[in-house]
């Protein structure tokens, strides 16, 4: 019985109607995402439909979902498996069929870069106004919010806690931290009006910082690339003795909210998720050329300074339109600008397998050309005898 069910599945993972399957859904998924794009923006409809096992469809208003289509991840998965499956049971070492080997390599190659791509690549942003210097980058779709303790003239400790912990309005306690964060209310997006007075106003969660001025209107979020949700919590603060005060934190505070507690200096603030260097750069000069007589961008630049103490270095560094610098593991891209060109936007990739889709093209063409060749030659020989 198990020999037979291992037979079955291997015949499964071996079939070339197998392929043609995963390739016709693929195609699907990838129609669907496109359309879906419009009303979710590329980022969700990226993780919904491509960087997912399965995609979801929920009715409207109900709080289930069922799956509907299978996920990019998936179909890459068993891709994957069919194409190493078949190769190891119908090819046989052959130099006739070398061609078709190295083929098959670059392909195996590219899924699996592809796999890693979706697991461990990070997008950021540094923005930087010119004579600014900055040791971090900043996501454009995740948020923290940082508790960062100001007693030590030295330094700053940051205690970050992820975007997916304050979404549950759960209790969150960190080690490093004397004192215990219950979020009350969260919102993923909203609008910041000033508080109104008067006996009619509604009840103030806030009993500390600019929340008490502040108040916080849920929106729906928007999913359109020009535009951003400004996350909003209101978070109590805890210890030992109960609760001493309740915060309001958002992304569209531009201030920071400082309280003390035991002796020390805190710091909240709800902003994008940091990602911290062991550099430092600084803008020294943004230049934005333009087509004669027209608003068209032809080519802008950021020439910065690069230091890092720990290797002692010290230099200057161009980044343009396709000139990018890689540093440490991470590519800066010159992507925008903003502020009538006082503020470089650089695009900040961290991507380790960046390298595995050149080589992966590079043997699927080897690949084509060897068998090629191989079929010419043997063609031509047989021609002259």
């Amino acid at each position: 019985m198990i020999r037979r069910l291992l037979n079955l599945l291997l015949k499964l993972f071996t079939s070339l109607r197998l392929t043609m399957v995963c390739l016709a859904l693929g195609m699907l998924v990838i129609f669907f995402g496109t359309l879906d794009q419009v009303h979710l923006g590329i980022h969700v409809a990226q993780k919904k439909y491509f960087e997912s096992f399965f995609v979801y469809w929920s009715p409207a208003g109900a709080d289930w979902k069922v799956p509907v289509l299978p996920g990019g991840l998936l179909l890459g998965v068993v891709l994957l498996i069919n194409l190493l499956a078949a190769h190891l049971t119908r090819f046989r070492p052959d130099r006739r069929k070398s061609g078709i080997w190295i083929l098959h390599s670059g392909l195996i190659l590219m899924l699996l870069g592809m796999l890693l791509t979706s697991l461990l690549a990070v997008e950021s942003q540094m923005r930087l106004d010119e004579g600014e210097t900055k040791n971090f980058s900043e996501s454009t779709l995740r948020t923290e919010l940082a508790i960062v303790d100001t007693s030590n003239p030295d330094h700053d400790e940051v205690i970050s806690i992820p975007e997916e912990l304050l979404t549950r309005e759960e209790t969150i306690q960190h080690p490093r931290l004397p004192f215990v964060l219950k979020v009350k209310t969260y919102y993923p997006n909203s609008k910041l009006m000033m508080r109104p007075q008067g006996s009619g106003a509604e009840p103030n969660l806030a009993t500390d910082g600019l929340g008490q001025q502040v108040m916080a209107v849920p929106l729906p979020v928007t999913y359109k690339p020009d535009e951003e949700n400004i996350n909003s919590a209101w978070v109590e603060i805890s210890d030992t003795h109960g609760p001493f005060g309740t915060w309001l934190v958002s992304k569209g505070l531009g201030k920071l909210q400082d309280f003390s507690r035991d002796g020390k200096n805190y710091r909240i603030q709800l902003r994008p998720e940091r990602f911290y260097k062991p550099y430092t750069i600084q803008l020294l000069d943004f230049t934005h050329d333009q087509y004669a007589g027209t608003d068209i961008p032809k080519n802008f630049s950021s020439r910065i300074r690069l230091k890092n103490p720990g290797f002692k270095e010290d230099r200057e560094v161009l980044i343009y339109m396709n000139h990018p610098l890689r540093y440490g593991g991470e590519t800066y891209y010159q992507a925008s600008f903003a502020n009538d060109d006082r503020t470089s936007i650089l695009q900040v990739v961290r991507n380790p397998g960046w390298l595995v889709p050149y080589v992966s093209c590079f043997l699927i063409a080897a690949g084509l050309i060897v068998q090629f060749s191989l079929h010419l030659f043997g063609f031509l020989k047989t021609r002259r005898a």
